[in-house]
C-alpha cells in the first residue's frame, strides 16, 4: 500500500473512520479494488449487500441478500459493529433499527452496506482529490 501513491491516498481516507484498521483497509482493497469507482448501487451489489426482490404478482416476499463476493462482505460485517461503536451516525442507526425490532442479522446487514457506501464516498473523493493533485 505504501508503495503506490492512490493506494496510501485510500489508506489514509478509511482509515480517517475509527475502528478501520490498517490490515483491514489491506484487504478491503486488494479483494474490492473497485471501491471509489463504482455507484453506490454497484459497489453494494459487487460486496452481495443489496437486498435482492423476491416479489411475484402482489405478494412482496423477502429480500434476502446474495451472491457477491464473500471476503469483502463478511470483512465488512466485521469492521461494521466495531464502527458503529465510535461513529455516532452509525451508532444512532444501529439503536433506530433496534428499537423497531430488526433481527441481529438484518442489522448487521444494513450496518455493513451503509459502512460500505461511506467508504465508497471516502474513496471516490481521495480518488479525486489524489487526481487533480497530479
Amino acid at each position: 500500500i505504501d508503495d503506490d501513491p492512490l493506494w496510501a491516498c485510500l489508506d489514509r481516507a478509511f482509515r480517517s473512520l475509527k475502528g478501520v484498521a490498517s490490515r483491514s483497509v489491506a484487504r478491503l482493497m486488494a479483494e474490492l479494488p473497485e471501491i471509489g469507482t463504482l455507484s453506490n448501487k454497484a459497489i453494494v451489489k459487487l460486496a452481495g449487500l443489496a437486498p435482492i426482490a423476491n416479489d411475484s404478482g402482489k405478494r412482496s416476499g423477502r429480500r434476502p441478500v446474495r451472491g457477491g463476493r464473500a471476503g469483502p462482505r463478511s470483512l465488512l460485517f466485521l469492521i461494521a459493529r466495531i464502527v458503529a461503536k465510535y461513529d455516532p451516525h452509525l451508532a444512532a442507526f444501529h439503536q433506530r433499527l433496534q428499537a423497531a425490532g430488526k433481527e441481529k442479522m438484518v442489522i448487521r446487514i444494513a450496518l455493513a452496506r451503509k459502512l460500505l457506501v461511506i467508504l465508497n464516498a471516502k474513496a471516490r473523493d481521495a480518488r479525486i482529490e489524489f487526481a487533480n493533485a497530479t
